[in-house]
């Protein structure tokens, strides 16, 4: 009688095992599909990605940690080069395909933010280390990725690191941008320097 009893509790907790384990796919299932994936580059489109470094700006704070932010931008280049549709849609994919070898799954967040422009986040990447990342992935792009006409593509690059005690962050935000916001600002602008250099 107890072997029955002891296979019935056996059976009882299998089947709240896979319950729970059916659960779990089903959350993870919905929170996919509440993440909008650019169709291009499979990165997050911009609609998603805003909540997601309001995250780990959050993260960074709790815990001290360095943040950094790549924002990498075409669009200088797309300009110059006066490329039809179907060879950025070509060149931007190839970059994306580059991008990847830099990106740490699991860890870091890139996003399609605009036609021409992409968004890196780089939680516990100071800097001094950003700079050097950011150096490494506009020369592998530059040397390992062409137009289908076969010119060499540069990009532009600007980076920032969250502090809690950065001024111009503040600024911004007394002008009343988000934190999110304002650090994406400052990304841009200095993009937008390095393209005048």
């Amino acid at each position: 009688m107890w072997y029955f009893s002891w296979i019935l509790g056996v059976l009882l907790a299998c089947s709240l095992g896979i319950i729970n384990v059916l659960r779990l796919e089903a959350q993870e299932a919905l929170e996919k599909e509440n993440i909008v994936v650019d169709p291009l580059t499979q990165l997050l489109a911009r609609e998603s990605v805003l909540e997601r470094l309001q995250e780990k700006v959050d993260n960074s704070k709790r815990n001290e940690m360095p943040f950094s932010l790549l924002y990498i931008s075409l669009t200088d280049f797309k300009n110059k080069h006066q490329l039809a549709e179907y060879e950025m849609d070509t060149t931007i994919f190839k970059v994306v395909e580059t991008l990847r070898l830099d990106i740490r799954k699991g860890l870091d967040i890139a996003a399609r933010v605009g036609d021409d422009d992409f968004v890196i986040a780089l939680p516990g990447i100071s800097l001094e280390r950003v700079e050097v990342i950011a150096e490494r992935i506009k020369r592998n792009i530059f040397v390992n990725v062409t137009t289908p006409k076969k010119v060499p593509v540069d990009i532009a690059i600007g980076f920032v690191e969250y502090t809690d005690h950065t001024e111009v962050i503040q600024e911004e935000m007394e002008m009343g941008m988000g934190e999110v916001e304002a650090l994406l600002s400052i990304a841009i602008g200095r993009c937008l320097e390095s393209t005048l250099v």
